[in-house]
């Protein structure tokens, strides 16, 4: 059974991890450590690889922000509920997705 420290633990922990991925992703879309190529085919490749690189921030900020209202969430006594029913969600899938906020059923 996840208790509400592991879950914050483990929602802090996934927190760092993802906001450290989201720094160097963002460093490197404003190309801090390599400037854009002179030569045009390679400034194709990069721009394809930016396209790429933008899509992993927005997945990783949208993670960051679930992790946010979970984190929110447990200090207000809500994480173990389902926010679209009310209805507990399991310890099951609070432990495959600590940053759910919805039942099986709701999802």
């Amino acid at each position: 059974m996840i208790t509400l420290d592991a879950a914050r633990s483990r929602l802090l922990a996934r927190r760092t991890e993802i906001a450290e991925r989201a720094r160097r992703t963002a460093a490197e879309l404003r190309r801090e450590h390599e400037p854009l190529s002179a030569d045009f085919g390679e400034q194709a490749v990069q721009r394809e690889n930016d396209e790429v690189l933008q899509n992993l921030d927005d997945a990783a900020r949208s993670e960051l922000q679930r992790i946010n209202r979970a984190l929110a969430r447990i200090e207000r006594g809500e994480y173990l509920r389902c926010v679209a029913c009310g209805a507990p969600i399991t310890t099951s899938r609070l432990e495959a997705v600590p940053d759910t906020d919805r039942c099986i059923a709701c999802a």
